[in-house]
Formats: C-alpha cells, structure tokens, sequence
C-alpha cells in the first residue's frame, strides 16, 4: 500500500531509521532519502539499503518530497522547517518525532505557507540504545503516536499523517499540543530529571574511608535510573523546550519529598505506610 512517493527523512538515527525500515518492508513509500550532519552514519545507511539516497545537501534531500519527516532534536526543529520551506512543493505535508509539542507544532504554523502542511507527531518508541545500529523495522509495532493538530492543521494532512504510523503499527491518539507536553513533562521529563538528579547525588557520595558508594549498588537502583543513561544533549534540549511543564512539576515533586521527608522526621510510621501504599496503588496504573 503505497502512502507516499518520496519521503525524506532528516535524521537518521534510531526511530528515522527504523520508520525507513519499516516504510520499506510495508513498501509504503517509493523512495527515502536521508539527511543528517554524520555524513558516514548515512553512507553506512545506504550501503544497508535503509535509504536509497543520501545528498550533502538539505535542500536536495527535501526537493520534490511529498513527506519529510524530522528526526532531530527539539530545539532543531523549528530552524530546520525555516531552513528547508523555501524548498518544498506545494502539497508537501512535514511532520516531526519530537517529544516536545507546543513550541514545535506552533512555530511550524508560522512558517509553512500556505499549501504545504505540518502535523506534529510522537510516536512513543524507543529503548535504551540509540542510533542506526539499534533501529529495527518494527521499533513501532503495536506501540502508540501521539499526534497533536493545531486550530491551523489542515484535517485531510492529519489524516495523512495518521495513516502512515497506522500502517507501521501504532495507535494514533489525538492530543492538544499542551495536553500533549503536560502529559510527558509528567510521564517522562520529569522521570529523568528525577534520575539524573538522583545518580548526581549519589555518585558524589563517599564513604569516611573513600568509597564511592554507588560500587555497592543493585539491581534495584540501575532499575530506577535506567534512564540516567539517556542522551544528555536531548534531554537538555527537551527540558528547556517544556520549561514551564518541567518547573512545575519539578515543585509538585519537591512538596511530595518534603510530605514524606516530614513524616520520616515525624517518626510517623502509620502516615509513611500509607504513602508507600498509595505509591503501590498507583504503580499498578502504568502499563
């Protein structure tokens, strides 16, 4: 089921790689090209045939694509859609796999013209490894992709946008860009800045004779900071991007410590039982 003829992905990392994969194997688009800043990384992914072409140049990469899709870093998504405009055809649509929405989603409505359509995407996909030799074709199957319309999103381009991650396999979920951002600024940025905070803090610590104490750590704590592994550089860019989401849900956060911090001081065992078992209640919910 062909959905596109030409479809340039810019980035091609884990998830543009593995939508190329995926594209491919589902043959829903006649030809992918790839563009980045590695110019190796997209040699490598054309010698791997998960792209057909790789120009040095992005206008080149965009020219005469009715789907470009933007697999960069939150904060290089708006200077890219303002770079490669100029360049598009009327009737391109552009969408993005950024984790962040609402400054994304409304600085491409002030850039595309009028003909050329952007429809910001999430698709929830990932793992712990990053980059092309990680990518996989199904990276998407049965996972979901937010898709977050504006009052300017065109509702023929959404249904576009919609059927492409349908056809590698997720479920597509329709969210108002803040919704959007409040929703993971809660699920996911504040999970990581929970644990980068929480391995800065114990990595710091040493013992009185030296030790550092995260030597003696377990299964349990690489369990909880996991995440602490990720992308430095996106992490930052995703933070700043959901600034106001992220500071107050770094203050909620804080308060709860605080209750619970209180309570410990308290001696109150009766109250701590309870929190834990609220915590417990809770964790039952995410699936």
């Amino acid at each position: 089921m062909k959905l596109f003829r030409k479809m340039a992905v810019i980035g091609v990392g884990l998830l543009g790689a593995s939508l190329a994969k995926a594209c491919k194997e589902r043959g829903l688009v006649d030809e992918i090209v790839g563009y980045g800043r590695n110019r190796e990384n997209l040699e490598k992914a054309k010698a791997l045939k998960i792209i057909d072409h790789c120009p040095a140049d992005l206008d080149e990469a965009v020219s005469n694509a009715d789907l470009i899709v933007l697999c960069t870093p939150v904060s290089t998504i708006v200077p890219l859609i303002q770079n490669l405009v100029s360049q598009v055809r009327p009737g391109t649509l552009i969408t993005d796999v950024g984790s962040v929405k609402d400054p994304v989603a409304h600085g491409a409505d002030k850039l595309v013209p009028e003909g050329v359509f952007f429809v910001g995407s999430h698709p929830i996909a990932g793992g712990e490894n990053s980059g092309l030799e990680a990518s996989t074709a199904n990276l998407y199957q049965d996972a979901k992709c937010i898709v977050t319309p504006t009052e300017k999103t065109d509702k023929a381009a959404l249904e576009e946008i919609s059927a492409l991650w349908q056809a590698v396999g997720m479920k597509v979920i329709n969210l108002s860009t803040d919704e959007h951002d409040f929703i993971f600024g809660a699920v996911s940025h504040l999970p990581h800045i929970v644990a980068y905070a929480l391995m800065n803090t114990l990595g710091a610590l040493k013992t009185p004779d030296n030790r550092e104490v995260t030597a003696f750590s377990g299964a349990g704590l690489k369990d909880i900071t996991r995440i602490a592994s990720s992308d430095p550089v996106m992490w930052r860019d995703i933070c700043l991007s959901n600034r106001n989401h992220s500071l107050d849900l770094i203050d909620k956060f804080q308060n709860k410590l605080e209750e619970i911090r209180s309570t410990i001081e308290k001696g109150d065992g009766q109250e701590l039982k309870k929190e834990f078992m609220a915590a417990n209640k809770y964790r039952l919910n995410v699936v």
